[in-house]
């Protein structure tokens, strides 16, 4: 394994070497393609999943760590942008310090619904981001390490129960579902009374960073659309340990 510290290069690259980043890159879905599948910030770390390979046109194969995210990073992006590290250790925070921190998250909400910017799938770093990175990036400023995309989130979370006319059990800071009865497909965060914040799309959405409601009164056309894909909602009760999830 090469020395902690040492800059990343071709040659020291090994399947189970961990690297942090110095600045935030793209994690794409395929070698051979530009759509993303997820970005990583400065600060994250990743392990080397597989060697170089030719066919790979330049990409590697990685797990980011925090969250055990599989992508393709570029290697000439990474170029002086990364140094090898240890394996990250997660911290486990209890139920009690997660809940502690919600305000934090519902702080930096505020903050990111407040900067210019419009959906992006994929998008972790913002101010461009999708529904799920928002979530997860909000909860990760505080310090607390969720899934990555939204079904699994939803399987992470403590079930809430939820209905748009019963909105009792949720508390600011849970998360809500939507999608079809298959899968989850959307996320977004509890703020009170019904109210969520989410990152959506521009078919059905918001193009970006907005609020809408559960109330079944709110007839804007994103707040009818997703209310009639409720799922269910979710509490954060844990942190995600850094294991890869299906």
């Amino acid at each position: 394994m090469p020395t902690l510290g040492t800059p990343i290069a071709p040659d020291l690259i090994s399947p189970g070497s961990c690297w942090t980043l110095l600045s935030g890159q793209n994690g794409y879905a395929k070698p051979t393609e530009n759509g993303l599948a997820t970005q990583a910030a400065a600060g994250r770390g990743f392990k080397v999943a597989a060697p170089l390979r030719p066919e790979d046109h330049g990409r590697l194969h990685v797990v980011l760590l925090e969250d055990g995210y599989p992508c393709w990073l570029s290697m000439d992006a990474l170029a002086g942008q990364a140094v090898a590290c240890e394996t990250w250790q997660p911290c486990l925070l209890s139920s009690s310090d997660i809940s502690s921190r919600l305000h934090a998250v519902l702080e930096w909400l505020k903050a990111a619904a407040e900067r210019d910017n419009t959906y992006l799938w994929g998008g972790t770093i913002g101010p461009d981001l999708d529904c799920s990175g928002l979530v997860q990036t909000a909860f990760a400023n505080a310090g607390i390490w969720l899934p990555r995309d939204a079904y699994q989130q939803e399987r992470f979370c403590q079930p809430v129960a939820v209905q748009p006319d019963n909105i009792d059990e949720l508390s600011a800071g849970d998360l809500i579902f939507f999608g079809t009865p298959e899968r989850c497909t959307h996320v977004g965060i509890h703020l009170g009374e019904g109210r969520y914040i989410h990152s959506s799309g521009i078919e059905h959405g918001r193009n970006g960073i907005g609020i809408d409601s559960l109330n079944p009164q709110d007839l804007h056309p994103v707040a009818s659309h997703y209310r009639a894909e409720l799922r269910g909602a979710g509490r954060v009760m844990r942190c995600h340990d850094g294991s890869t999830l299906p």
